[in-house]
């Protein structure tokens, strides 16, 4: 099973020994787009239970994983989902490392946030969700995602790119903790109501 780095990067495996393990099973999807699905899971409102992220996982990206990789990936939606709603900010979406080209980096934060959407909206589907309304302020980061699904690496002025990219990770951290906040109001407020029927 990939390690997972303890303290650093709320836990993250790392990139390049995930891209191996996926490369290894034949699957096409970059470590990014798995980790934004498990985190766009958790977002519609998809359990927290380790199982409920590797199903969701196979049927948003089409994949079958097994083995080790299949533990560690249950091990890591356990981690997102305790790092997003962890009152410390832990929670970082899975990205190459600083020393990867940017251009490299560029295209991995464009496949987290298309991951991140198939996930959301495979845990809507399932969950009977797909008429619900979602928060405004999910619903704009959602069509801010999308767009950014949609970058590409065009060549600037470097410095000002390595800047541009920095705060568009940073915006993607607190809108997906926002979005999966959202998520989890919505439920408990359900229950709640649910509850207040029965009583």
């Amino acid at each position: 099973m990939f390690d997972l780095r303890p303290g650093d990067n709320s836990d993250l495996p790392d990139f390049d020994e995930l891209a191996n393990h996926l490369f290894e099973q034949g699957i096409q999807s970059s470590p990014s787009e798995l980790h934004g699905c498990l985190a766009g899971l958790l977002g519609g409102g998809a359990g927290r239970e380790p199982g409920a992220g590797l199903a969701g996982l196979g049927k948003a990206l089409s994949i079958d994983v097994h083995g080790e990789l299949a533990d560690g990936l249950q091990q890591m939606y356990a981690r997102t989902a305790a790092s997003a709603a962890s009152e410390n900010l832990h929670f970082h979406p899975l990205l190459p490392g600083d020393e990867t080209e940017l251009a490299q980096r560029t295209l991995a934060l464009a496949d987290w946030c298309r991951g991140f959407l198939s996930g959301f909206a495979e845990a809507r589907v399932s969950a009977g969700l797909t008429e619900a309304g979602v928060a405004a302020d999910s619903a704009e980061a959602l069509r801010d995602f999308a767009a950014i699904a949609q970058a590409d690496a065009e060549e600037d002025d470097p410095d000002e790119a390595e800047r541009a990219y920095a705060e568009l990770v940073e915006y993607l951290r607190v809108a997906a903790m926002n979005v999966i906040a959202d998520s989890q109001q919505l439920f408990s407020d359900a229950g709640a109501t649910k509850d207040r029927t029965l009583h």
